[in-house]
């Protein structure tokens, strides 16, 4: 049944926790690309099609009203006070003759003061913090700026997406299952409880505005913030951009179960070198990102109900800290798999990626996704946009889907309904 979508009128606010290599890469190219100087590579809203009812192919843009880049205006919190220029530069993904093409824009992106705990990410020591006397104080500081921002930048909408660095891992407590329980904890300064990211999540939702979590840490993926998200009516969506060695996860796991072939083994190492690399050398920020990573495998590959091929597969990820390297990660995969007869056979994978360059168009269709859906009247999780994610948020009830495929299936159905269409009359 076709959805009415409030059309994409006016500016669109994208305020970005976090001034690093991918919220500047992000920033970067969108200006590049609404100038002419580079092309939104990697961007599903931007470059993909859509095969529709009547088989005939559309670019995504033109099935559903998706905000125009010319549209946006981009904002931001961080720790440091560094313009967006100087801290794509000082995060040297783009290059400065590239960067130099929108330099003035991008001098403008000034940070306000962030929401930080130093407990939160010990190898972070920031100078540009907001001081605060409580949790909820912090939080309302937050709703303040963005209501500050939209005002000055006569926006029509905000988005809020955390691109910042990944908070030590907590698990899931009692001040996290209600919406009371979690406004008791802010107001009572519960600071073991409540992270940043919380503060900036409930900030978003309470200003009406859709919430992007880029990062593996507990945040919008608790009950209160459910409750919460359809109380107010907003989209949320998380968790961790899903850009490099889980993203290949997601494509052989797959192939692996459709051809039956067996799985003892899957070891993964990565080296990165960016600030991103550096939270991570802590072994609390490392649990919540090795938590995102493990939980791949398992989902796809169902050991319980392939207990001959996967009832017995040994999974470890590494992730090491290489200043070098800087964004330039590098990820190592040694799988070892078992066929007919139970021969074993090896498959090794050595990803050179950019870590940047693939996380910025996937922020940026976040941004967009969640912006329509919001048009759309859609809120609390958004599951169609699994797609995006490595740890794709779900409730209580019901288990993640991590196939690569079936989760590009459940976009491409999202947006075809949204416009009263079916899927084609044949396997899409």
């Amino acid at each position: 049944m076709k959805q009415e979508i409030k059309p994409a009128e006016g500016r669109l606010g994208v305020m970005v926790v976090g001034l690093g290599a991918v919220s500047t890469t992000l920033m970067a190219g969108t200006l590049m690309a609404r100038t002419g100087n580079g092309k939104p590579i990697g961007s599903i809203t931007q470059m993909a099609k859509i095969r529709m009812e009547d088989k005939k192919e559309k670019f995504v843009k033109d099935i559903v009203p998706i905000a125009n880049l010319n549209d946006i205006v981009f904002g931001s919190w961080d720790i440091f006070p560094d313009n967006a220029y100087d801290a794509a530069i000082h995060a040297e993904v783009l290059s400065e003759k590239d960067l130099n093409k929108v330099k003035d824009e991008l001098v403008a992106i000034k940070p306000l003061p962030a929401a930080f705990d130093h407990n939160w990410a010990k190898r972070l020591n920031g100078t540009h913090m907001k001081t605060s006397s409580s949790r909820w104080d912090l939080m309302e500081q937050i709703r303040k700026d963005i209501r500050d921002f939209k005002t000055a930048n006569n926006c029509n909408r905000i988005v809020v997406l955390w691109a910042a660095s990944t908070e030590i891992y907590i698990p899931m407590g009692d001040e996290h299952k209600s919406l009371a329980s979690l406004e008791k904890a802010m107001k009572e300064n519960n600071t073991k409880a409540v992270s940043p990211s919380m503060c900036y999540a409930y900030a978003a939702i309470a200003e009406g505005c859709p919430f992007i979590m880029g990062a593996p840490n507990l945040c919008v993926d608790i009950p209160a913030m459910w409750e919460f998200s359809k109380k107010m009516n907003v989209p949320i969506t998380g968790k961790d951009f899903k850009s490099g060695q889980t993203l290949m996860k997601t494509v052989l796991a797959p192939m692996f179960k459709i051809r039956m072939l067996g799985v003892s083994g899957w070891f993964s190492t990565n080296i990165l070198g960016n600030r991103d690399g550096e939270v991570l050398d802590d072994p609390d920020n490392f649990k919540t990102k090795e938590v995102s990573k493990l939980s791949v495998i398992d989902n796809i590959l169902e050991p319980d109900k392939y207990p001959d091929l996967y009832g017995n597969v040994y999974h470890k990820v590494r992730i090491n800290y290489y200043p070098p390297r800087k964004d330039n990660k590098e990820a190592w995969d040694n799988i070892d798999i078992f066929g007919w007869m139970g021969y074993p056979m090896q498959i090794k994978v050595n990803f050179l990626c950019r870590d940047s360059i693939l996380a910025a168009p996937i922020a940026l269709d976040l941004v967009l996704f969640s912006d329509l859906a919001k048009r759309a009247g859609m809120c609390g999780i958004q599951t169609w946009l699994s797609f995006f994610c490595k740890s794709p948020m779900h409730d209580l009830e019901h288990q993640p889907e991590h196939d690569l495929f079936t989760q590009w299936r459940m976009v491409k159905q999202t947006l075809r309904g949204m416009v009263g269409e079916k899927e084609p009359g044949y396997l899409d």
